[in-house]
Formats: structure tokens, C-alpha cells, sequence
């Protein structure tokens, strides 16, 4: 029974649709352009912008007065609220769980919002259990994520794979760790010279069907 260890946001999850969508109507709600959201989603970039300065980035280029707390809890509540889970993906995770692996989520992010969406979605049904990175105190790359990620189902990291759509802390993590990977590529061509998937694909659903196939 090896692990199939999987990031959350746009692996499992789709959290730029889900960014986009809160982004849309917030931007709606204040009278700014609609086209703005291009310039919302750049600076959010993938959600790795720190949500202050996120908040800062929109108070100021719109003038709201609207504290920047206020802001920050509106970043998190709507990415949560817009969270939903593909049942294309449910079905994957329950074909991969049939076929003998063990799904395990490892994300970074704040456990408030990552643990939020997990059991919002029910994705919770479809995982034997997930690590969060401000939880752990240890984010990916860093190897010892995954550790704590096998130690938490009780299973050794030898056999597991590593699914996800970032190059650096999931096929990165990955190559530090020596798993197998599957990078979803979202569109983008690998161009990181230090390490590489071991397959590339568009979607959790083709990830699943190569590491079965494997």
C-alpha cells in the first residue's frame, strides 16, 4: 500500500478558478472595472503574495477604507466559500484508494484556510489524512513535510509518489526527498535545470492514471 502524496491548491483543488471567482465579485461589489481582475490575479500570483501585502496592493489602488484585517479575512473566507471539488477528482482518489494507495495531502499554506477548504469540499472523504505547513512548522521542499506525512498515516515514504503543480516545492520536494513525481503542468513548460518530474501531465486525473500505470 504505497502513499500518493498530493498538493491541495490547483492539484486537488482548483484554487485559481476559486480566486478568480471571489476576485470577480468582490471587484464587481466596489465598482471597479471587470477587466481589473487581470491585474488582481497577477498580483495574488497563485496565492503565493503574502495576503497582507495582498490586501495593501487593493487598498491602495482602489482607496478603501476597509482595514487591511478586514481585508485578509475577505482573501481567506473567499477562496474558501468558491472552493469546490471536481468529481472527476473524487472519483480518481477513489479508484487510486481501490487500487491499494494511500492518498495524503501535503500542502503549505495557513491551517485555517487549507483545513477549511479540505473539509468544506469533502475532500476530507476521499484522503487518509493531511499536513498542513504552518502546522508542521516545516513547508515544502523541505523534505521532513513528507516524513511527517508518511509518520501521520503510519506508512513509509519507499514506494510513494509526489503529485503537484508547483516545480519548486513539489517536484522539488520530490527530488530532495528521491520519489517519483508527476508535475501538472497548467499550460507551462518545465524549465528548472536542477531537477524534473518524472512525468508531466495536465490534470489530477491523468496524474492518477500515470502513477497507477507506473
Amino acid at each position: 500500500m504505497p502513499l500518493l502524496l498530493l498538493d491541495l491548491d490547483n492539484t486537488l483543488l482548483d484554487r485559481a478558478g476559486s480566486f478568480r471567482a471571489w476576485g470577480e465579485r468582490f471587484l464587481d461589489g466596489i465598482g471597479a472595472p471587470a477587466t481589473d481582475i487581470d491585474w488582481l490575479v497577477s498580483i495574488d500570483a497563485d496565492g503565493l503574495t503574502d495576503r497582507w501585502d495582498v490586501a495593501d496592493a487593493i487598498r491602495d489602488r482602489y482607496g478603501l477604507l476597509i482595514s487591511s484585517l478586514d481585508l485578509v479575512e475577505e482573501l481567506h473566507d473567499g477562496v474558501v466559500v468558491n472552493s469546490r471539488l471536481d468529481p472527476l477528482v473524487a472519483c480518481a482518489l477513489r479508484i487510486a484508494d481501490d487500487a491499494g494507495w494511500v492518498p495524503v495531502v501535503v500542502s503549505n499554506g495557513s491551517v485555517r484556510q487549507q483545513d477549511a477548504k479540505i473539509r468544506r469540499t469533502g475532500l476530507d472523504r476521499y484522503v487518509a489524512d493531511w499536513v498542513i505547513s504552518e502546522e508542521a512548522g516545516v513547508s515544502k521542499p523541505n523534505p521532513r513535510i513528507f516524513a511527517l506525512a508518511a509518520r501521520r498515516v503510519r506508512m513509509p515514504l519507499r514506494g510513494a509518489w509526489v503529485v503537484g503543480d508547483s516545480p519548486e516545492a513539489d517536484i522539488g520536494g520530490a527530488a530532495a526527498v528521491g520519489l517519483p513525481s508527476v508535475w501538472l503542468h497548467r499550460g507551462r513548460v518545465w524549465t528548472d535545470t536542477r531537477f524534473a518530474p518524472t512525468f508531466t501531465v495536465d490534470g489530477l486525473i491523468a496524474a492518477v492514471a500515470t502513477v497507477l500505470a507506473a
